[in-house]
């Protein structure tokens, strides 16, 4: 068992204590880990480099909730999908090379279909 599916585990037990599968379709899911990925958004938004610095010192903890808030969700969702993580994550790491070969994109933002 990795470390991702025991976290995986915590997060579905703290769901199922609450009895809150019900509320938990796809559709639903999907909308509360763009939420959560907005909040984490919120921390950066209108900041320059120096200020995100500064607000990363002062409140890091807080920036780290809401990225863990979207973990959650994404762990919560590919369990309920039946999705293995570590594999698709693995697979699209493939793809993401074939893509974007090192030659081809190295010290550029290029997007794939314009290489």
């Amino acid at each position: 068992m990795t470390d991702l599916d025991k976290l995986q585990e915590l997060i579905i037990e703290f769901r199922d204590e609450r009895d809150w599968k019900q509320f938990h379709n796809p559709k639903d899911s999907a909308i509360s880990l763009i939420l959560e990925a907005a909040e984490f958004l919120e921390h950066f938004q209108w900041k320059n480099e120096e200020e995100i610095k500064q607000h990363l010192r002062e409140r890091g903890e807080d920036v780290a909730d809401e990225l863990a808030d979207v973990l959650y969700w994404v762990l919560l969702i590919a369990y309920d999908l039946n999705i293995d993580l570590e594999n698709a994550a693995e697979s699209k790491m493939v793809k993401n090379r074939l893509k974007y070969p090192v030659e081809k994109t190295k010290g550029k933002h290029t997007k794939y279909t314009e290489l």
